[in-house]
């Protein structure tokens, strides 16, 4: 077994340079196969994770997620990049303990998000928890990645250059990485990439974009959220529709 400690240096040296797609595992069997097919870093799915437990997507407590967490970075030797959403909890503080737990699970990163629900943070709030969630690393002395999460596919009330001042804002309040998920086109995400100073994700998910146009524009790390669990449960459905309704399998 890898040492944790390689695995988070691994995992910050991806950072450095380069381009590599961290595709999202919803539980062992998936993260066991994505590791055999050679990438070099997983990332967690909050809404993977909780469809395979017959849950909507930011139905998981943090008790669950922890344990979920905790499971896939036990199932690979790779560096797992937790899906960590707002935090899961109401305050600044409250998050700070979270990252502390989250940091105990042996991943190698976090994403902290700027919405709760529906519920959009104002700037200054959510830059407090990222800054939380920045201090909640630095006292653990270990060397985990943050990501600041805009949360761009709510742009019908954000504009694009909202999400990038909040990124900004981001990076100096402590992220590492920066991602706004959502962006469907090139020229979008080649803007945030452009407008601020840290490694940006970006995620392939309906943008009909490959993980060579994303490294052609500067994105660091390409992931695809949900995607492979949406497909695996498609096709489930899809079978089950015809065994259920004619009693054979396609």
């Amino acid at each position: 077994m890898t040492s944790l400690a390689d695995r988070r240096a691994a995992f910050r040296a991806l950072h450095a340079s380069g381009c590599f797609c961290i595709p999202n595992p919803w539980d062992g069997g998936s993260a066991i196969r994505l590791a055999k097919a050679g990438f070099k870093a997983l990332a967690s799915t909050s809404a993977g994770a909780a469809w395979a437990l017959g849950l909507d997507d930011g139905e998981m407590q943090v008790d669950a997620v922890l344990d979920h967490l905790r499971f896939l970075c036990a199932v690979t030797d790779l560096p797992v990049n937790a899906d960590f959403e707002a935090g899961f909890a109401d305050t600044a503080e409250g998050v700070g303990a979270n990252v502390a737990r989250c940091i105990e699970t042996g991943v190698a990163g976090l994403s902290i998000e700027d919405r709760d629900g529906r519920r959009f943070y104002p700037q200054d709030v959510a830059v407090e928890r990222i800054r939380a969630a920045r201090a909640a690393i630095d006292r653990s002395g270990q060397d985990v990645i943050l990501v600041g999460r805009c949360e761009a596919y709510l742009m019908e009330t954000l504009d694009l250059d909202e999400v990038i001042r909040r990124l900004r804002a981001y990076g100096a309040a402590g992220a590492d990485c920066l991602y706004a998920p959502g962006l469907r086109t090139l020229e979008s995400v080649a803007r945030v990439v452009a407008a601020v100073d840290k490694p940006v994700n970006a995620n392939l998910t309906a943008t009909g974009l490959s993980v060579a146009d994303m490294a052609g524009v500067g994105v660091r790390r390409v992931s695809v959220g949900a995607a492979l669990a949406s497909a695996t449960y498609k096709a489930f459905d899809l079978f089950v529709a015809r065994l259920s309704g004619e009693g054979r399998l396609p």
